[in-house]
């Protein structure tokens, strides 16, 4: 099997890019799978570009842009529903390799011929595959393997030319497979961790079936990037909105390398940020990079308006609604500014469309710098609309972004005001930012903080009685909230070790006044959410 590069990282470009017609790419037909993402991300982790498209991509189209190889992925319907959604079968004349998966592989089996049925007993879950013929996609693994399956259907009868390559005892068919034709079928999923071995599978039909080289580097992505957005550019001037956060700290990099002194960064000091946020993105980008960086402190303005308001939704409202005015007032100052810079991400532009539904325009609101006045029309730039967030991650340390930026967890649009439950004023944002900074000082000792997807405090909005030397206290109450998360769509509490809990709370009672009592979060995602509001 050939080995992709060890130094190298996928690097990914826009759909249909000249890019494409030198490297290697695999097309992910998407049925609609809750996985289909993970194929995505799967290929990616192997230096190999891959794209989620449409189900009812022509063939033709396809073969315009010459993917090496192609990938059916699963989805939530049966081949026996009616206006059930199907691949233009043309695709399988098109010469290029084919892996099918669960409902990709009985769509392929009854559209080459073959027969598929209801199973006898549902597989889902855990199973054990038997494999009967390993070559090429299970070449050197083990004669049993440890999958996930998630089917109703199973493919009963084999199209001509295929062979059967693994079974279980409910499933004859649990792979299938024809080595002319280059066209193979899995009933379960490799691309989940359910899998053990699912990787080293994907790797197979990657290099072995397809050929890929796995030769995508980010540094050559940036050297790609920089040319588009020169030629999407040209002389004008772009500005960006710097949060601080990951995505627009890397397209402020990006774009800075790009056009220089023409970026123009934005950050709204709203008072509700991380304990000295505003001095740190200063240092970082207007100090350490030079780029032309308008720091607005607004806070006041903010807590004003926050006055008195405790529902959540109120909350995010206001810090929406007044960013954009504080933003759209600072870029009217610089002029004639034509593009709009935004950190939009692939998981956005995927999740703007329904694979069976159609098309949608909209791309997720809190993801963008939406409702900007009438009298600012600027033309978006999404440097990086084709990365998921670890790919991000890995462009800003090649850019030379600092990594406390580029390792910082995620971070509310609404900021600590959504972790203050009930009213938010200056007092309680002081004493949460104060609470929070020790969670962190104290997290970051841990040998596996980078597993942790967030770790943060949350202010109650309740006192409770508690002892300090003589005296009786009557103060505030911290949830501590500790996660781990691969998207943030599902989470789990962190199994902290006691000793750092103990630390955490004896350094916020005992240094953070006004507080007495910290209390641990042990709810996962669902039934909870990560954030309390």
């Amino acid at each position: 099997m050939l080995d992709p590069p060890t130094n190298c990282y996928s690097a990914l470009f826009l759909p249909g890019a000249n890019k494409l017609k030198e490297h290697d790419w695999i097309a992910i037909l998407d049925f609609g799978s809750q996985y289909s993402q993970l194929i995505a991300r799967r290929i990616r982790e192997q230096h190999v570009y891959s794209e989620l498209i449409r189900f009812d991509t022509t063939a033709e189209q396809l073969a315009a842009r010459k993917p090496t190889g192609i990938v059916l992925s699963g989805g939530p319907c049966s081949v026996f529903d009616e206006g059930v959604p199907s691949c233009d079968p043309a695709i399988y004349e098109l010469g290029i390799p084919i892996l099918g998966i669960c409902y990709g592989m009985q769509m392929t089996a009854k559209m080459l011929g073959g027969t598929v049925k209801p199973g006898k007993e549902r597989e889902y879950g855990s199973a054990q595959v038997s494999i009967e013929d390993a070559d090429p996609i299970f070449a050197g693994l083990e004669s049993e393997l440890d999958v996930w399956m998630s089917h109703g259907d199973q493919v009963a009868e084999l199209p001509t030319g295929f062979k059967t390559m693994a079974s279980t005892g409910t499933c004859p068919h649990a792979a299938m497979g024809n080595t002319e034709s280059q066209i193979f079928g899995l009933q379960f999923h490799p691309e989940v961790v359910h899998t053990p071995k699912g990787v080293e599978i994907l790797r197979h039909f990657i290099f072995d079936v397809c050929g890929c080289a796995g030769d995508w580097a980010m540094a050559q992505f940036i050297k790609e990037s920089i040319r588009e957005i020169k030629a999407q550019v040209g002389d004008s001037h772009v500005v960006c909105g710097l949060s601080g956060g990951v995505d627009s700290s890397v397209v402020a990099a990006l774009l800075h390398k790009a056009i220089g002194d023409r970026l123009h960064c934005i950050f709204v000091d709203n008072g509700v940020l991380r304990h000295e946020e505003a001095e740190q993105v200063e240092d970082t980008f207007g100090k350490a990079f030079g780029m032309d960086l308008h720091v607005i402190d607004a806070a006041q303005l903010f807590l004003d308006k926050l006055k008195d308001v405790t529902e959540p939704e109120e909350k995010r409202k206001i810090i929406g609604n007044t960013f954009i005015d504080v933003f759209a007032e600072e870029a009217r100052k610089l002029g004639d500014v034509k593009f709009l810079a935004q950190g939009t991400l692939y998981p956005d532009v995927i999740e703007s469309f329904s694979p069976i539904g159609g098309p949608s325009a909209t791309i997720k609101s809190h993801h963008n710098v939406g409702g900007l006045p009438d009298d600012l029309h600027f033309e978006l730039i999404e440097p990086v609309r084709e990365l998921f967030k670890d790919e991000v991650r890995a462009l800003g340390r090649e850019l030379g972004v600092p990594d406390y930026v580029i390792d910082r967890q995620p971070f509310p649009g609404p900021g600590m005001a959504v972790r203050i439950v009930g009213e938010v004023t200056e007092d309680r944002v002081t004493l949460l930012q104060q609470a929070d900074l020790r969670i962190q000082e104290e997290m970051e000792k841990l040998p596996n903080y980078k597993d942790v997807w967030q770790s943060f405090g949350v202010l109650l909005p309740v006192q409770t009685v508690g002892v300090m030397g003589d005296s009786r206290t009557y103060e505030n109450v911290v949830a501590l909230r500790i996660v781990e998360s691969m998207d943030g769509m599902t989470a789990d509490w962190t199994r902290v070790p006691y000793e750092t809990l103990a630390t955490i709370s004896n350094r916020i009672i005992n240094e953070v006044r006004g507080v007495n009592r910290v209390v641990y979060d042990i709810s996962s995602k669902p039934p909870a959410t990560i954030e309390w509001e």
